[in-house]
């Protein structure tokens, strides 16, 4: 199996716990969380609509929303694709602990967590 992920949904599938747009989205990202944790799923990155995004209700003409958050989210995507190589493809598991060891301190997801609308209620970013 094979997942396409943008770079700051790395540290979002960490933290998610149930919160979403709508719906759909939600059942999207517990979907994704899920085969993300299996040894057989190998992962590629982007800093464009991905898995999780596809299911977004703010996602028109492949950008998010409007161009200035779309902008705020690609800025996110690099900030995290800056520490990992976007030309590789993953083991999802090795990769979610190359996160755990690279996305370890409030200073070190201050780029990406501090402009989320979902940080104060992530799991991932509350326990650093």
């Amino acid at each position: 199996m094979k997942l396409v992920l943008r770079g700051h949904h790395l540290l979002c599938l960490k933290g998610f716990q149930g919160y979403g747009y709508d719906e759909n989205f939600v059942e999207n990202m517990k979907d994704v969380n899920l085969k993300r944790k299996l040894h057989s799923t190998k992962i590629s990155l982007t800093d464009s609509p991905d898995d999780i995004c596809k299911a977004c209700p703010n996602l028109k003409n492949d950008i998010c929303e409007n161009d200035d958050q779309n902008k705020r989210i690609v800025d996110m995507d690099r900030e995290v694709l800056k520490k990992i190589d976007m030309k590789k493809e993953y083991d999802a598991p090795k990769l979610f602990e190359k996160i755990d060891s690279i996305f370890n301190t409030k200073e070190s997801v201050s780029k990406v967590c501090f402009k989320c609308i979902w940080h104060d209620k992530c799991l991932f970013y509350q326990k650093l």
